[in-house]
């Protein structure tokens, strides 16, 4: 989709500003025709979240109305018109002077309307928008989810299944453009790098018949231009720059792309856009920007802050990227939804290099597959646009299908225990359909899924690029910062071994009060915040397949209300919500903008050949736990792929080893190089279990006396 833009063929018009505003809580709108006329409405601006605008729409999630009246200019006649609207949670409706015009579902993505036949020449039109943004299982994102256990601990109010607020309303600009009858209606630009040269593939889609066209490539002292010949309405061309100017975060050169429709000597329609020549691309465990490996700085982010909430804020755009230079950062995901237009648009001018995502945050795979099939249709149609809004910016260096997607056994993953193949084989055949999609789409940039902790390993190896969301030492080990680091350094060098690829690890991060301050470091004091991500970027530092770090978070976030969300904010940003920087902010700027001496090195499990074979290690367990449980008769069987099965018997709390198959009251089934490690200590249940290394079957409370062993 293209961006409207004023040229002197184009016409835009912003119809941002006050509009009239509706609550409509019974949903009785458009069967009492409001859509006609708003009575005794209130003001509201456009673009922002109603959210933090009155008192009583704070948690307001239902249908409300939205109306303006505008003008269309006398020299517009003639050419087509279309109402854009650049964001509405999560779905909308619009109606031009009572007539329907269009709808369109799912938040954070543009869509637009012609309206050419619905509109008035030489008086007011009036535009009404309906809005809603319920929270629904089946919607992307989805909310209300029947969550027990702790998930029902750790929830939030509003009742959405992600933890930051669904801020809702029209967010982005409504837009008013028209252009020619027969117009561009599409161009792809797709950039490749041959020796010094850079390569332009330009394709240019045109509505109405095949009328000829011109692109032309300047920039860098280069000047290129090349015929369009259309076949049914489709033509494509190469340019190639000799020498060309390669966009980098270092150089964020853009050279400007101008295409041409013509009627003989008459100008139909003429696009402008500008383009990054740049390539992206995975060789083993590296990621390469224009050929060489890019480590990625920065972090994940939030289009949040106070009163607006999600609506477009400009100033504070150019704030946050001079914040971003500032820190060292040259990049960021955009957690967890697609971000507006113009932050695209200055990441290509600042050279901010981006992680893409789609809305789908919070998917859950337990409730049935007709749920879960309605979701991946939306998925798959937010990701249509998505890379139809996105595919020409050079920042864009990667998709990502979805954030923490939750399988239905996750607590039979966290603790090991098999049986949950089901669950996974689910969402490994619905993350294999939105990577198909998305490769289908654009094939030029790498996909990945963003897992939590507890993420099927299986879901892990689709991706390009391994990304990973991990907070050792926060929600799990808490307070204990060696204890987290460790587990962290262990299941980087398992997820290594096992898949080979890049990992970016897209989340740490630790909640920070601003002002509180403890010595020795304590949680939720600045100085826990600092030691956390210093071991997290020291461990990084030794591992060459790291490919990016990204904090958690870029400032501090609007979560709903609960009981692990003081005063309704995520405190892990390392800005406060109004960009004031906490201790950890320069602690970032130091390590990224300035040299530093590696940290002592890391030593990383590996298969030693000479170690005692597992039976011997198994043996000093047995030793260990010998008397240790008097009340305790069970047997755990390994068995090992490539050395065999061996067997630990507990016998009313006297415990020996056998070699070879048996009854077992559980059973672990792992790599025999893996289990050696486990014995000894080079690696942690928990790392084991993460990374998928192991399974097991049986009695979990019996295995428990077994891991206070280890």
């Amino acid at each position: 989709m293209l961006y409207p833009q004023q040229n002197d063929v184009r016409n835009v018009l912003d119809l941002s500003g006050f509009w009239d505003f509706k609550l409509d809580p019974d949903d009785a709108g458009e069967s009492a025709e409001w859509f006609n006329k708003l009575d005794d409405p209130r003001a509201i601006a456009v673009p922002a979240s109603w959210n933090e605008l009155y008192q009583d729409t704070r948690d307001y999630l239902n249908t409300a109305w939205y109306a303006r009246e505008f003008y269309v200019p006398q020299g517009w006649r003639g050419q087509a018109i279309s109402l854009r609207v650049g964001s509405a949670n999560y779905a909308a409706k619009v109606w031009i002077n009572g007539q329907y015009a269009g709808a369109h579902e799912g938040g954070h993505l543009p869509f637009a309307c012609e309206i050419t036949e619905h509109v008035a020449w030489g008086q007011p039109n009036t535009v009404v928008i309906q809005v809603e943004g319920k929270l629904t299982p089946t919607r992307v994102p989805p909310g209300n989810v029947e969550r027990g256990g702790m998930g029902g601990f750790m929830g939030s109010y509003p009742n959405a299944s992600f933890d930051f607020f669904p801020y809702t309303g029209i967010q982005r600009p409504v837009l008013l453009y028209a252009v020619p009858q027969q117009h561009i209606e599409d161009v792809t630009v797709v950039t490749e790098i041959s020796e010094a040269d850079g390569v332009v593939h330009v394709s240019v889609k045109q509505t109405g018949s095949n009328h000829p066209g011109q692109v032309a490539l300047t920039g860098a002292g280069y000047t290129g231009e090349a015929p369009l010949t259309f076949t049914d309405g489709v033509a494509e061309v190469t340019l190639t720059v000799p020498d060309a100017r390669l966009w980098s975060p270092d150089d964020p050169h853009l050279y400007q792309l101008t295409v041409t429709l013509y009627d003989g000597p008459q100008t139909l329609d003429r696009y402008t856009l500008d383009v990054g020549i740049r390539s992206v691309a995975v060789e083993g465990d590296k990621l390469l920007l224009n050929g060489k490996p890019i480590f990625l700085t920065g972090f994940g982010r939030h289009e949040d802050f106070p009163v607006h909430g999600r609506g477009l804020n400009m100033p504070l755009i150019v704030k946050d990227y001079a914040l971003l230079k500032w820190i060292g950062a040259n990049s960021y995901r955009t957690s967890h939804y697609p971000y507006s237009e113009e932050q695209m648009m200055l990441a290509d001018r600042e050279g901010i290099l981006i992680i893409d995502e789609i809305p789908a945050v919070g998917l859950t795979f337990g409730d049935g597959e007709a749920n879960i099939q309605t979701r991946l249709t939306q998925c798959k149609e937010q990701m249509a646009e998505l890379v139809a809004r996105d595919k020409n910016h050079p920042s864009v260096i990667m998709w990502s299908v979805a954030n923490e997607p939750v399988p239905p056994n996750m607590m039979r993953l966290l603790t090991g225990e098999g049986g949950g193949e089901e669950g996974v084989a689910l969402g490994t055949a619905f993350f294999q359909e939105m990577f198909d999609l998305t490769r289908a789409l654009d094939s030029t940039r790498p996909i990945t899924v963003v897992g939590m902790m507890g993420c099927p390993v299986e879901w892990l190896a689709l991706s390009d690029v391994v990304c990973i969301n991990r907070y050792w030492g926060w929600y799990t080990q808490s307070g204990r910062l060696d204890q987290g680091a460790a587990l962290l350094a262990q299941e980087l060098d398992a997820l290594n071994e096992q898949l080979g690829k890049p990992i970016i690890i897209t989340e740490f991060g630790a909640d920070t009060l601003a002002g509180m301050h403890s010595d020795p470091p304590e949680m939720w004091s600045e100085e826990y915040q600092v030691e956390f991500l210093r071991r997290y970027l020291d461990a990084a530092s030794t591992r060459p397949f790291v490919a990016g770090l990204h904090v958690w978070n870029f400032a501090d976030f609007k979560t709903g209300q609960g009981t692990h969300r003081a005063g309704g904010l995520n405190m892990k940003g390392v800005f406060t919500r109004d960009r004031r920087p906490k201790m950890a902010a320069h602690f970032l700027r130091e390590r990224w903008t300035q040299p530093q001496a590696p940290p002592p090195p890391v030593e990383a499990p590996t298969v030693v050949a000479d170690a005692p074979p597992f039976f011997q290690a198994l043996t000093r367990i047995a030793q260990k736990l010998d008397g240790q449980h008097p009340e305790t008769t069970a047997t755990f069987k390994f068995d090992l792929t490539g050395e065999g099965v061996y067997r630990l018997v507990i016998d009313a709390g006297r415990c020996h080893t056998e070699q070879g198959d048996g009854p077992a009251t559980a059973t672990v089934r792992m790599k025999a190089q893996d289990a050696v490690k486990l014995m000894t200590g080079k690696l942690s249940p928990v790392a084991a279990m993460m990374s998928g290394k192991f399974k097991i079957d049986g009695d979990l409370t019996a295995l428990m006396i077994l891991q206070n062993a280890l």
